[in-house]
């Protein structure tokens, strides 16, 4: 049997990693600023990681959601505290897209509407809503295409008033920092103006935070920024520093029906307990405040190279936009600098490395990325 070719893949074999840096199957060691898209929070290999999973291991695996699982409410416990959110709801599933999917549900149940307002250059998922609502035609299969999208364009207030006029809106979903569009910001003044509408027409808040919360722009929800909460938050990729798991932070005024959603695998015994130990470490050794200052550093070194159009993001998402004539740089950052990277079209770069990235491992690729720009 073939596998399915979906995937462009760099002719890298990965044998081995442990912290920042991962090994192939020759001894070539790399410096990993990627993290698998944006997974890797705590470092490949995490000590207090594997021992989580692997005590778990030695006692129960997985139940399905039939039975109690007390580290179910350890992770709501733990979770609501790091965030600030302690008053929140938690469903645990699976990946972004799932996320993204039952957030959906949950507010078009809340108001009993079908209408909802994605963005331009948006990325929420693959699956059948979480795709609708993504602005990438070439992906929409026709099965998924959705007459009750409505996409606008990113940070215009103006123009978002307006579609609430013109329709009965269910939801505002929303990254705070569009990832695969480019590590482009969502304005405090427009994530304000998103929950302020949304409370003037009984619609909800949806913060995807998939790629850009967890921590990673030092702050636990990007969206937090702009002072207000959004109703429901969204979240994966670093939750579980490569073991998938995802969940959704739920506002207190949406109130849970048995049935309403559901999972097999969503919450199991070995997922809280990735889950778990990612909190601790964030928590144990101070990662947010790491995130930020050392992605800081990094914004305010990049921004003196020459050869650069923008540098975009905040703490460790940093997008660095370079013209048509250094469209090679992430390749050579790979093949010879041996550093992994991210790319969004045409040409942006993107970092997206663990929480715990040191200051050192920045002077890397910093010094690698003058190279070949020939600062």
């Amino acid at each position: 049997m073939n596998l399915f070719d979906v995937y462009p893949l760099n002719d890298v074999t990965i044998v081995k990693a442990s912290g920042s840096y991962v090994w192939d199957d020759k001894g070539q060691k790399y410096l990993d600023l990627y993290g698998g898209h944006a997974v890797i929070s705590i470092g490949h290999t995490n000590p207090h990681w594997v021992k989580r999973i692997e005590d778990q291991l030695h006692q129960v695996s997985f139940y399905s959601n039939s039975v109690k699982i007390p580290l179910q409410q350890e992770l709501a416990d733990k979770l609501g505290k790091i965030s600030g959110k302690d008053n929140y709801q938690l469903f645990l599933c699976n990946s972004g897209a799932e996320a993204n999917e039952n957030a959906l549900k949950v507010a078009s149940f809340y108001n009993g509407r079908k209408k909802v307002i994605a963005f331009k250059k948006s990325f929420h998922g693959r699956t059948s809503l979480a795709v609708a609502v993504t602005d990438n035609p070439a992906i929409v299969a026709p099965v998924n295409e959705n007459e009750n999208i409505i996409f606008l364009p990113f940070n215009d207030a103006a123009t978002l008033e307006q579609a609430f006029l013109e329709n009965e809106v269910t939801a505002v979903i929303v990254e705070g920092i569009q990832g695969v569009g480019g590590i482009r910001e969502a304005t405090p003044d427009f994530l304000r103006s998103i929950r302020r509408l949304c409370d003037q027409y009984n619609a909800v808040y949806i913060a995807d935070s998939v790629q850009c919360g967890y921590g990673r722009t030092g702050q636990f929800y990007s969206h937090d920024i702009a002072g207000v909460n959004a109703d429901i938050y969204t979240m994966a990729k670093g939750m579980g520093n490569g073991f998938p798991v995802a969940g959704i932070s739920i506002a207190p005024k949406f109130i849970a029906k048995h049935f309403m959603l559901g999972t097999t695998f969503g919450g199991n015994h070995l997922a809280c307990a990735a889950s778990m130990a990612v909190l601790e470490e964030i928590e144990s050794n101070d990662l947010l405040n790491n995130a930020a200052s050392v992605g800081q550093y990094l914004l305010n070194e990049l921004k003196k190279l020459p050869n650069i159009i923008e540098v975009r993001g905040r703490g460790l998402m940093i997008g660095i936009e370079l013209p048509e004539a250094f469209k090679d740089v992430k390749k050579n950052l790979l093949s010879i600098h041996k550093i992994f990277t991210g790319e969004a079209k045409p040409n942006v770069i993107r970092l997206l490395p663990a929480l715990n990235l040191s200051i050192a491992d920045a002077d890397i690729f910093l010094q690698a990325i003058k190279t070949e720009l020939g600062a």
